[in-house]
């Protein structure tokens, strides 16, 4: 009991360290933004921008689902073109960040009153994206278990696409706060 205990301790001491030092951070704006998609909260966001840093160098979302790995591989022959499952040649940490983010887009879209101010804190752009991001990525993972896939190929599929959600939500903040100035 007391090394749970104390685990939970230096959990909680380091989620607090961490939300110390995110408003000064430089992407610390591009954190509050993320936090307006479902299933991503502070700790996600700045662990998704720390592996990845700032995603203004992804020019396209393939190229970023690319560098995450989340890209089905791909087996080619002549005509013939077979996709396997994902390349995992990407950023472990970030990829599984965002795969353990979209198991919340199994729920049917709505905001909680948590979220509503997280979501308020972000440009208008930004939480336009979010709920077009709730919207759809819930009616994929559905779509997929009437296709009969696993839950987890459908997370995953799921988490590719929230992947192009969270960079044109970064494309949308850096676009607002470049237009604040």
């Amino acid at each position: 009991m007391l090394a749970i205990r104390q685990g939970e301790e230096r959990v909680e001491r380091w989620r607090q360290a961490i939300c110390a030092a995110v408003p000064d951070w430089s992407l610390g704006k591009l954190v509050t933004a993320l936090m307006a998609l479902r299933g991503i909260d502070m700790i996600s966001a700045s662990a998704l921008l720390a592996e990845i840093g700032d995603l203004s160098r992804f020019q396209t979302a393939p190229e970023f689902m690319g560098y995450l790995g989340l890209v089905p591989s791909e087996d080619s022959t002549g005509d013939t073109i077979k996709r396997g499952p994902i390349t995992k040649a990407g950023n472990r940490r970030a990829r599984r960040t965002l795969v353990e983010s979209a198991w919340s887009y199994q729920h049917p879209p709505r905001l909680g009153q948590a979220k509503q101010e997280k979501v308020a804190a972000a440009p208008r752009a930004v939480r336009e994206i979010a709920w077009k991001a709730q919207c759809r990525l819930n009616r994929r993972y559905k779509a997929l278990l009437r296709r009969g896939k696993l839950k987890t190929v459908a997370i995953t599929a799921v988490a590719r696409e929230l992947a192009g959600f969270v960079w044109a939500a970064a494309r949308a903040a850096n676009a607002a706060q470049a237009a604040s100035k």
